[in-house]
């Protein structure tokens, strides 16, 4: 060590108690066994097994909350971008949806039309993203505890959900399709 340095060193012990009722009742009778041993050892830090474990995760806990926060964020900025792509699509396509509804179309096909063009791309994206995770998986195995790497309900589950999500933001567009007016729309063109 250096000058101005003075090297210490304290041993530190934990004793765990097993018990089969509230374990902190316990606490009184354990120090003074404690100090009949030995009248100079403290005790400090007496806490519960759960407690112990709660803190010991506590920031684990912490980042996958906000890992969650922002999962859920990007899931409504997905919905709301595509929401936008279809509400903007089905704006540029008011003239086309008016002469297909003027010439009788069905507003069950007019519906699909608009839900299809959408998941198409929602669709293409989750094939890529699939692709990727795949492919990443080597990489974040180490971070997975008691998952494995390409579990099969995170594999089928968030596509799934994302689905969901891009199908109501597709439908909602659509819905107002089915609504237009044929005969405002030809004559605005």
């Amino acid at each position: 060590m250096g000058e101005g340095w003075v090297a210490k060193r304290v041993n530190f012990m934990d004793l765990v108690v097993k018990t089969a009722a509230d374990p902190l009742g316990f606490v009184s009778s354990i120090k003074r066994e404690i100090q009949v041993i030995d009248k100079n050892q403290p005790l400090g830090n007496v806490r519960t097994m759960s407690s112990y474990l709660d803190e010991s995760v506590a920031m684990r806990r912490f980042t996958l909350s906000l890992l969650g926060v922002f999962a859920l964020l990007a899931l409504l900025l997905g919905a709301v971008g595509i929401y936008g792509m279809m509400a903007y699509t089905v704006t540029q396509r008011t003239h086309e949806i008016g002469i297909r509804l003027a010439l009788r179309a069905q507003i069950g096909d007019v519906l699909k039309l608009v839900v299809r063009q959408g998941l198409a791309l929602v669709f293409a994206g989750i094939v890529i993203g699939l692709a990727g995770a795949f492919a990443l998986t080597r990489v974040i195995t180490s971070l997975l505890f008691r998952v494995s790497a390409t579990d099969p309900v995170t594999f089928i589950g968030v596509p799934l959900l994302l689905a969901a999500v891009a199908l109501l933001a597709c439908y909602i567009p659509a819905r107002r399709a089915t609504k237009v007016d044929p005969l405002a729309a030809i004559r605005r063109e």
